[in-house]
């Protein structure tokens, strides 16, 4: 009090001035506060509201680009989970198929067991055996030969390539289950642009392929409608 009781009157009222500029409050990580006339709660305000419209925009740039990538990773499971299916349903029905001999069919005949095994463990794609095929083959009978298709071989029958006494499923021949154009629908829509989808059928084909067990030729099954 006394220093300052010595001051001039001039200088101690440049130090008052000073000395209350100095003790002025800013809002925090601002260093020179708020715009003039701009109150600090108003200032806030304003950029939360510039904040929620960038991410607006940048959610819609990226929306597209995330949808199509999703409907894209479906429809690859669902065609990848579909084709597995049938593909088992075809290698039960020649498995079964190549060891069924009289006894077992039962009065059927070998064609239409395979096709109704096909169908029972296609998980519920083949609601009938319209696109499941039963093809056999002859074993190729030298070097440099292919195999014969003898599906319409039926016992008794002479007409060439067949034989009386070698049906079509004769023991040691080729068994071909197929199932030929099942046209999957898609699971959703898939999004390939702003203002294009698909939603078109895959067509699927699958196969298996065994020999036919060896049987005694009077315990051979019927060979039935082929393919």
């Amino acid at each position: 009090m006394l220093e300052e009781s010595l001051l001039p009157s001039r200088n101690r009222t440049h130090a008052l001035a000073m000395a209350g500029s100095a003790t002025t409050c800013h809002p925090r990580g601002s260093g020179l506060g708020p715009a003039p006339g701009v109150k600090p709660a108003q200032a806030k305000i304003s950029r939360r509201a510039r904040t929620r419209g960038v991410e607006l925009v940048e959610f819609s740039l990226t929306l597209l680009p995330f949808l199509a990538l999703i409907t894209a990773l479906i429809s690859i499971c669902w065609g990848i989970f579909a084709k597995s299916a049938l593909q088992y349903a075809v290698k039960v029905g020649v498995r079964q198929g190549i060891v069924i001999d009289k006894v077992a069919a039962n009065g059927a005949d070998l064609t239409s067991l395979v096709k109704n095994i096909v169908v029972k463990n296609s998980f519920g794609f083949l609601k009938d055996a319209s696109l499941v095929h039963v093809h056999y083959y002859q074993p190729p009978t030298g070097s440099g030969s292919t195999v014969t298709d003898v599906s319409s071989c039926v016992a008794g029958s002479s007409t060439p390539p067949c034989s009386p006494t070698l049906p079509g499923n004769y023991p040691g021949n080729i068994m071909v289950v197929s199932v030929d154009g099942y046209s999957l629908n898609p699971l959703i829509v898939r999004i390939l642009s702003w203002n294009k989808s698909d939603k078109s059928a895959s067509s699927l084909s699958v196969s298996s392929a065994d020999l036919i067990e060896p049987l005694d030729p009077g315990d051979i099954a019927a060979l039935g409608t082929a393919p």
